[in-house]
């Protein structure tokens, strides 16, 4: 998606529930965020995905209102976030990559003190226990400095979604949980999506972002290089038709309209093709490779039809970008 698209499509949805429009944000003389658009709507999950110092945390920390813009502009449920700050907090969750906790506290504790500035707000509470929800029942009467990391980033989750917020941000919600503890995390966010509402999430677990999201968007270098749907995203790149030969060839044909990436090692030739336009092409793919091969009498070796991979796209981008 071009730059003038992604303009355009966060500045006309009538449901946008986070708008951004050529954000820009500086260190100094470094340029974090370097003018990127997007928009998501109510009530669906937008992954913001990207390499270490890509952009990510510093376009939310504008979003949540920790920051001024460089340029551009920002809205939150139609709300500047700074300058409506006051409107906006009780309506919004946020986690935090790193959260500050009051170490002394127990977890039960930490919990009623996040219901009070609930209830000062006007706010409602949560129905049910916040703790069960995160799967931290148990640790009520433990000091959160006793908790492990991925126990916190639990109850950093649970503080979170105790306004039963219109909007959620996580960013990297389960750095340090075990496998069980993430696929609780995963149905936590399910569950408040399912109930409308709005969550922008950053990770670098592509898998995450891939079962969770309705959309995304890939940043590297403060741009954003990608922008869609999962299917959307993935499809740019393509799927793999991969094999290896017992010796040199030199007229391997062009399948699928694609040429091979042939690479020879130890008297053997390894071959790629990259077929776009979905499985039905690369099946199809296969039957001029298959005639080729039984004409030259040759054995196709570890022969495989891989569909093309999130983390396909998020290496080309880091690649294309050097």
């Amino acid at each position: 998606m071009t730059t003038e698209q992604l303009v355009a499509d966060a500045g006309t949805g009538l449901d946008g529930a986070i708008r951004v429009a050529e954000l820009r944000q500086n260190y100094g003389a470094f340029e974090a965020v370097r003018g990127i658009s997007f928009e998501v709507r109510s009530g669906e999950l937008f992954a913001l995905l990207g390499t270490n110092g890509a952009g990510k945390t510093t376009t939310m920390e504008v979003l949540e209102g920790y920051a001024r813009p460089a340029g551009g502009s920002v809205e939150v449920l139609g709300l500047d976030p700074v300058r409506d700050r006051r409107a906006l907090r009780p309506r919004i969750g946020i986690m935090l990559q790193e959260a500050g906790f009051l170490g002394d506290l127990t977890v039960a504790e930490t919990v009623a003190m996040g219901l009070g500035l609930v209830a000062d707000t006007g706010r409602t509470p949560m129905d049910g226990d916040p703790l069960a929800a995160v799967g931290l029942t148990g640790k009520a009467r433990t000091r959160v400095r006793q908790l492990s990391g991925g126990e916190k980033r639990r109850l950093d989750l649970a503080l979170a979604i105790l306004s039963r917020p219109e909007v959620l941000f996580l960013d990297e919600p389960t750095t340090g949980m075990d496998p069980a503890a993430r696929q609780a995390t995963w149905k936590v966010i399910g569950d408040l999506r399912e109930r409308g509402t709005t969550v922008l999430l950053t990770t670098h677990y592509l898998e995450e972002a891939e079962r969770l999201a309705d959309r995304l968007a890939i940043m590297h270098g403060g741009l954003i290089h990608t922008y869609g749907t999962v299917e959307e995203v993935v499809a740019t790149t393509g799927d793999q038709i991969s094999f290896r030969l017992p010796y040199s060839v030199e007229d391997l044909p062009v399948v699928g309209g694609a040429a091979p990436v042939v690479r020879y090692a130890e008297g053997r030739t390894e071959a790629a093709y990259t077929v776009y336009g979905g499985t039905e092409r690369s099946h199809a793919a296969l039957r001029p490779l298959l005639s080729w091969a039984d004409r030259h009498e040759l054995t196709l070796e570890r022969l495989e039809v891989r569909p093309g991979t999130l983390e396909d796209v998020f290496l080309r981008v880091v690649e294309e970008s050097k």
